[in-house]
């Protein structure tokens, strides 16, 4: 299983262009991927720079035909003119999606700096070994205090998810908004992550769990690369914010899927994005 994640910055690439086929396309070139997550997904929002108000999530699905597309929205606002502009982040997947889950995440009032609210998007998918809960966020950058809030949310919502895979549901008919599906306490966390690994935020997101209650998330990074500083994933075309380039992007497995971990690489060659891409590749079998 191949997973890709990006925080494509609405698409916007070092040319300042916004074009959404082209981070498709650069996806497609990356990897045969089975699962894309993207960050800052835009729908009617052409305030943002360069922006023509395109509907992002329309145009990557017609580029990537054969997959279903599972958007969080985490911005919902008037757009002036009877609509809504949309901002959020975005699963694509080639395997079955068992069930689809958009969790807002805190966002506690920080009156120093700016900031807005933040989602997580969780697919269930299908994965060749069984299912496999596919979670993909962008945790706030400015305000410190909010991220940690928003970690500490990430871990309830994985602790929730694993005692309901430790518990037997009480079946309904298929079909039913009651019907009992999957899900399991194996996961992929994804993401922009707003921190560096020696920031708090990172640390407490591979904290243990008590025991018997969750499995632990570990840097997939640190499996493939033992020993290794993490290669950055922003900052390396654009000097407007992160210099010197530093990594922020993650993905983070639970530590039952850590013995599937093949690799997991960066892509340093694209601007299609002022963040780079992340692939990793998860062994079907072991």
């Amino acid at each position: 299983m191949k997973l890709i994640t990006w925080n494509i910055q609405w698409a916007r690439g070092i040319d300042l262009a916004v074009d959404p086929a082209r981070i498709a396309r650069t996806a497609r070139e990356l990897a045969d991927f089975d699962v894309l997550c993207l960050q800052e997904v835009a729908v009617n929002f052409p305030g943002l720079p360069g922006s023509r108000g395109e509907d992002q999530v329309a145009e990557l699905s017609r580029a990537l035909p054969g997959y279903s597309a599972h958007y969080g929205v985490a911005t919902d606002v008037d757009d002036g003119k009877g609509g809504r502009s949309l901002f959020g982040n975005l699963i694509f997947s080639r395997l079955p999606v068992l069930q689809t889950y958009r969790h807002l995440l805190p966002w506690p009032a920080d009156p120093a700096v700016k900031s807005m609210q933040r989602i997580a998007v969780e697919a269930v998918v299908q994965a060749p070994w069984g299912p496999v809960r596919v979670v993909t966020t962008h945790l706030e950058y400015y305000s410190a205090m909010q991220r940690m809030a928003q970690v500490g949310a990430l871990r309830a919502l994985h602790q929730e998810a694993c005692s309901h895979a430790s518990v037997p549901r009480i079946q309904e008919d298929g079909g039913q908004p009651f019907q009992a599906l999957p899900r399991p306490a194996s996961a992929i966390l994804t993401g922009d992550f707003n921190c560096k690994p020696d920031d708090p935020g990172y640390r407490h997101i591979t904290m243990p769990f008590d025991v018997g209650t969750a499995p632990a998330f570990v840097d997939a990074w640190t499996l493939a690369h033992p020993g290794t500083a993490h290669a950055p994933s922003a900052g390396l075309y654009e000097d407007s914010w992160a210099k010197p380039p530093f990594c922020c992007d993650f993905i983070f497995v639970t530590a039952d899927l850590a013995a599937r971990v093949r690799s997991v690489k960066i892509d340093s060659q694209t601007q299609a994005s002022d963040h780079q891409p992340v692939l990793i590749e998860l062994a079907d079998a072991r």
